[in-house]
Formats: structure tokens, sequence, C-alpha cells
């Protein structure tokens, strides 16, 4: 079988998501009639990436569809985070190996990327921006570039993409079982932050930066009904403002509804509230 050169992360549980994760995983919700899985596979592909895969645990057969034949899906019965979803594919990861976050969308500079963590030598590395604020975790960094341990402040702040590369070292340190990545840190020689100039990144973690990014990439489609979001499969019908029409969802057309979640299920409409909006 043929290297993994690229690996998706994409079994999370959705808890942001809410009430959306009860029909579909995170990065099988569409956009412009696409998984959000096949945008992170494609700017992978693009940056000349093979062998690429993902993790899956929420609604696997959901992701394996999402995930077509180009995308291998390695299922995980027990969720193992976000550094232990990596041990499903340690035995055949390329050196280094890409690692991308399922619910982001961007064009990562991989090739320079890669570039800047072989010639540092790092174990592992992470492609950090200026952080624009907002509630994103702050990374930073001392005086030769590795991040450091939660707590400490130094250079920065820095957002954390989503994107990563990992040593054939580092892979080898991830214990069995559950993990993530902070905890590797003390056992890690040189865990590096890549910072580049900002570029075009977003996250898609919430049902209202789901909406939010239906109305900006796909307003004929997914955000045809302006502040709500209309799945492929969905007929948006009566007055909406801030819902989520999800998989055959097809409201009264004479409901006025706000702040929900509609769904179909063994035929009959479900209809979940999505919570308050963020203020």
């Amino acid at each position: 079988m043929k290297p993994i050169e690229g690996f998706i992360l994409a079994a999370g549980l959705g808890t942001r998501m809410g009430p959306l994760s009860l029909v579909l995983p995170k990065p099988a919700w569409p956009l412009q009639g696409r998984p959000l899985l096949q945008w992170s596979a494609e700017s992978m592909r693009r940056a000349g990436l093979q062998g690429l895969a993902c993790n899956a645990h929420l609604h696997p057969e959901a992701l394996k569809t999402a995930a077509l034949e180009s995308l291998e899906v390695v299922e995980e019965p027990q969720l193992l985070g976000p550094a232990g979803g990596l041990l499903g594919i340690r035995g055949r990861a390329a050196d280094p190996l890409a690692v991308w976050n399922g619910d982001a969308l961007a064009e990562v500079p991989w090739a320079a990327f890669r570039e800047a963590h072989l010639a540092a030598g790092a174990e592992l590395s992470w492609l950090l921006l200026p952080h624009p604020g907002g509630p994103w975790t702050k990374v930073w960094l001392d005086g030769r570039g590795r991040v450091l341990p939660s707590g400490a402040t130094g250079q920065g702040p820095y957002l954390f993409t989503g994107a990563s590369y990992w040593s054939a070292r580092a892979l080898a340190l991830l214990p069995a079982g559950p993990s993530d990545t902070r905890s590797l840190l003390p056992r890690l020689a040189l865990h590096l932050g890549v910072v580049v100039e900002p570029f075009p990144w977003r996250e898609i973690g919430t049902p209202d930066a789901l909406i939010q990014a239906a109305g900006d990439l796909a307003p004929q489609q997914e955000g045809r009904v302006p502040g709500c979001y209309v799945h492929p499969t969905a007929t948006p019908l009566g007055r909406l403002r801030r819902c989520v029409l999800g998989p055959g969802a097809q409201p009264h057309p004479a409901m006025s509804d706000h702040d929900a979640f509609w769904y179909s299920q063994s035929g009959r409409q479900v209809r979940l509230g999505l919570g308050p909006a963020p203020q």
C-alpha cells in the first residue's frame, strides 16, 4: 500500500455543532455541494500531497460517503483524541506527515511549510498566523521559535491554523490509547512554530459558522436563504431566520421559524432548537 502523505482529522464528536452532529459529522456537511472533507482533501492534493486518509468516529458511514473513493477512511471506534487519531496510520505514514483539520478551509502553503519543518530538523511543526483575536487559543513561542507549554507567554500570540507536520520520531512517541498533542510537548526535542503571513483561513466549527460560510461561499446553493443554511436535499419553505435545514428538511410553507435545526428522520420532519445566537 502506498504511504500516506496527508491525514485529515475528522473523528471529533462535533460538540460545538450542537444538534447538527446528531445527523452528520462536521466534515460531511456540504458547501457548494461538496462535503467539507473534500474541500480539505482537494486543497492538499493541489499542494502535491498524495495518499490521503482521514479518521472517523461519529457517523462513520456518512463520513465514508463524504470521503468518496479517493480518500481512505480509518475508523476509530474508541475516540483517541487529536494526536491519538494518528495511531491508525503510523506504520504507513510518510516522513514527514502533513496533518490538517477537517473543519478548516484554507489554501495552506504546504510546500514552504514542509521546507521550514525539514530545515529546522523539527520533530513536530505547527503552522501559525498572527492571532486575529476572537475565541481561538493563543499560541506563544520562545526566542528560537519553539512552541511554549500552556500558561507560558513569549513571542506572539499566534493562531494555530490546524496544519502540522509530524516526523516519524514524533509519531513513534504516541502512547497507546487517547492522547493530545500538548501531552507530547515535554518529550519532543523540537516542537516548532512556523509563522507565515496571513492567508484566507476559515474554521467551520459551529452552526453559525456554517450559516456564515454558506452565505459567503455558496449564496446560490446552501446559502440561498439569507441567514440560513440549506442542505442540498432540503426544501426551504416558510419564513426562516437563523435556521439550519439538514438532510431532507421541509418545514411547512406556512410556518415562520427561527433559531432551529430541521431534518428528516424515518419519513418525518424533526425540529430542534439551535440555542441562542452568539453575542
